[in-house]
């Protein structure tokens, strides 16, 4: 999704795993495509842009058809039934709860070694920038990876929610989970 936030980047990395993936800003865009990736950027933006253009529903209906959806950072707020504390347009795809800029403001974001469920290997090296949280992951939710008691990767189905920038690595297993859905 090629609203706003830093798509560029996630489109290079999915051209790196061999993936054909354009930008996608329209319902004909939305249409074509077999998995969507909703970046990082501003969540409150990108759900008014989201219903401005009458995007929303054609998301949801391709979701519930199976289309997988991969949200990171800003796109794991969108796919939240409920954030807290704040009210803005959402997708409202996945049984969860979030809480915006969990780990604090701008400077205080950092990067973490992240043991993740499911992933082969070492563990995932993983960049928060003003990074939300799940706050409550209901069935059936499955949580994937958590800092302490905050819960920062789930699974619902086809719809993976990601509180940290995958595509700033060089590691393509978040990627490739998401491809396997």
């Amino acid at each position: 999704m090629a609203l706003q936030g830093d798509f560029q980047e996630h489109l290079s990395t999915l051209g790196r795993l061999g993936v054909e993936a354009f930008p996608v800003k329209d319902e004909e865009g939305i249409s074509k495509v077999n998995a969507l990736v909703i970046p990082g950027g501003e969540s409150t933006t990108m759900g008014i842009l989201l219903t401005r253009w009458g995007l929303r529903e054609i998301i949801r209906e391709r979701a519930r058809e199976g289309m997988p959806i991969l949200g990171t950072c800003a796109g794991m707020v969108l796919l939240a039934k409920q954030v807290e504390n704040i009210e803005q347009p959402l997708l409202g795809l996945m049984n969860i709860t979030v809480r915006r800029n969990a780990f604090g403001r701008q400077r205080d974001s950092f990067e973490c070694e992240l043991d993740i469920k499911g992933l082969e290997g070492p563990p995932f090296k993983a960049v928060f920038i003003r990074a939300p949280v799940i706050t409550v992951a209901a069935p059936p939710v499955e949580v994937l990876a958590k800092i302490d008691d905050k819960i920062v990767l789930a699974k619902e189905g086809n719809l993976l929610a990601c509180a940290f920038h995958p595509e700033l690595t060089e590691d393509t297993r978040i990627y490739r989970l998401f491809l396997g859905l």
